[in-house]
C-alpha cells in the first residue's frame, strides 16, 4: 500500500499510468469496431476449434476473433522488426547503425515504413487463410476485400502508434502492453468457457487443472526471475579526487534474457509459410498449386506445427540473446574499469568465459520457454479436451510484461528519491 501511495503521489508516474490506461481504453474500443461485411459467428467457430488460430488471436491482442479493424494487431510491425534485426547480423552497415543513436532512429523509421507493405501482404494472406475455414464475408468481391485490407492496415499502424506513445512513458514496452491488454480482456470469457464444460462428476479433474495452472504460474515466475551472478573484483574505485580500495560486484546473467521476444518472433515466422502459400493456391503452374496445398496441410497438422514452433522458440532464444548480449563488449568494459573475474584473465578469456556461461544457462532457459510455448498443444493432445489447455504463452507474456513494468516504476521511484 505504501508503494501504491508513493506512485499516486508522484505526479509524473501517476500521469504516465493514467495516460497508458486511457490508451488501452482506446485500444479496446477500437477492437470492437468490426470490418464491415464480416460474419463474426463464423469466425467464433473457427477460433474455438483451432489452436493455431487461437495463438494468432492472442498475439493480435484478442482482436482477431471478431475481425475488428485492428485484427492483425502489431504482428506486421513485429515482422518488420525481425527483418531489420536479421539484417543487422548480415550487413555490417546496418550493424553499425544499430550502435549509434542516430542510426537507431533511422532504422526505427525504416521499420515503420516497412510495416505498411507487410501489413497489406499479411492482411491479404490472413483473409485467404481464414476463407479456407469458411466464408465469413457476407458479400464477396474485390471491393470488399480491398476495403478490409485497407482498414486492417490502418488499424495496425494505429496500434503501432499507440504502442510507441506508451513506450515513451517509460513504464514498459508499449507493444507488449498492448498484447497484454488483449490477453487480460479475453480472460473472463476464457474462464467461463473452461468452467462451463465441467460438472460435479469432474470436480477432481477441475481441481487438478487449477493446481496445474498454479504450478505453471509459479514455475514461470521463478524461471523468469532466475539469474546467475558472475563475481567481479575491481582493484580500485575513483570517487572524485579520492581513491578507494578493492570493491566486489557481480554481473547478473538472466536465465531468460530475451523474455517473450522468442515466442513473438516464432509465431511471426510460423505465420509466413501459410500466408505465402495462400498466394499460390490458384496458380497456373501445377507444381506451385501442389506445393501451396502441401504447406497448408503440413501446418494444419498439430504435431508438425508443435515441433516447428518448439524449434523456432528455442532458436530465437539463442538468436535474440546474441543480438542483445555481447560478451566481448562486456569484457572490454570490465577491463576498462579496472575489474576482473576471479580466476579469469581480463580480455579475451573473460569474453570466452561469459559466452560459455551464457550458453549453459540459456540451454535451460530456451528449453523451458519452448516447453511453455507448446504446453497448450501437449495438454490438449493428452486430455483430448480443449478446455484443459493451459495458456502457457499467455501466462508467460502476462508475467514478463507485469514484472518489467513494475521494475521500471520502482526504478523511477528510486531515481526520484535520489533527486530529493
Amino acid at each position: 500500500m505504501n508503494t501504491l501511495l508513493r506512485i499516486w503521489k508522484t505526479k509524473d508516474i501517476r500521469n504516465s499510468l493514467l495516460f497508458i490506461g486511457a490508451m488501452l481504453v482506446v485500444f479496446r474500443l477500437t477492437a470492437h469496431i468490426p470490418v464491415p461485411g464480416v460474419d463474426t459467428s463464423v469466425l467464433g467457430s473457427i477460433f474455438s476449434g483451432n489452436q493455431f488460430f487461437g495463438l494468432l488471436n492472442i498475439f493480435s491482442g484478442g482482436t482477431l476473433e471478431n475481425f475488428s479493424v485492428v485484427a492483425m494487431g502489431v504482428m506486421p510491425y513485429i515482422t518488420s522488426s525481425i527483418i531489420f534485426q536479421l539484417l543487422g547480423m548480415i550487413l555490417p552497415s546496418v550493424e553499425e547503425m544499430q550502435k549509434e543513436e542516430q542510426g537507431r532512429q533511422r532504422l526505427n523509421q525504416w521499420t515503420r515504413l516497412a510495416t505498411v507493405p507487410l501489413a497489406i501482404v499479411q492482411g491479404y494472406g490472413l483473409i485467404l487463410l481464414l476463407s479456407q475455414q469458411g466464408q465469413f464475408f457476407t458479400t464477396a468481391g474485390f471491393q470488399t476485400m480491398a476495403f478490409a485490407i485497407l482498414s486492417m492496415t490502418a488499424g495496425t499502424m494505429f496500434l503501432m502508434w499507440l504502442g510507441e506513445l506508451i513506450t515513451e512513458k517509460n513504464i514498459g514496452n508499449g507493444i507488449s502492453i498492448v498484447i497484454l491488454a488483449g490477453i487480460l480482456a479475453g480472460l473472463p470469457t476464457t474462464l467461463s468457457q473452461s468452467l462451463s464444460v465441467f460438472d460435479r462428476s469432474q470436480l477432481v479433474t477441475l481441481i487438478l487443472f487449477v493446481a496445474a495452472t498454479v504450478v505453471t504460474v509459479v514455475a514461470i515466475v521463478v524461471m523468469h526471475e532466475a539469474q546467475r551472478n558472475i563475481p567481479v573484483q575491481y582493484a580500485r574505485q575513483v570517487h572524485g579526487a579520492r581513491l578507494s580500495g578493492a570493491v566486489s560486484s557481480h554481473i547478473p546473467l538472466r536465465l531468460n534474457m530475451s523474455g517473450v521476444i522468442p515466442i513473438i518472433f516464432a509465431i511471426s515466422i510460423v505465420l509466413f509459410p501459410t500466408v505465402l502459400a495462400q498466394f499460390f493456391l490458384n496458380a497456373k503452374t501445377e507444381v506451385l498449386r501442389a506445393a501451396a496445398n502441401w504447406v497448408l496441410q503440413v501446418f494444419q497438422n498439430q504435431i508438425v506445427y508443435g515441433v516447428i514452433y518448439f524449434v523456432l522458440v528455442f532458436f530465437f532464444s539463442y538468436f535474440y540473446t546474441a543480438v542483445i548480449f555481447h560478451p566481448d563488449r562486456v569484457a572490454e568494459n570490465i577491463q576498462k574499469q579496472g575489474g576482473f573475474i576471479p580466476g579469469i584473465r581480463p580480455g579475451k578469456q573473460t569474453a570466452e568465459y561469459l559466452g560459455w556461461i551464457v550458453n549453459r544457462i540459456l540451454l535451460v532457459g530456451a528449453t523451458f520457454l519452448a516447453v511453455i510455448a507448446v504446453l497448450p498443444l501437449v495438454v490438449q493432445s493428452l486430455t483430448g479436451n480443449a478446455a484443459l489447455s493451459l495458456g502457457g504463452t499467455s501466462i508467460l507474456i502476462t508475467v514478463a510484461v507485469i514484472v518489467e513494468s513494475v521494475k521500471q516504476i520502482q526504478a523511477q521511484l528510486t531515481m526520484r528519491e535520489y533527486e530529493i
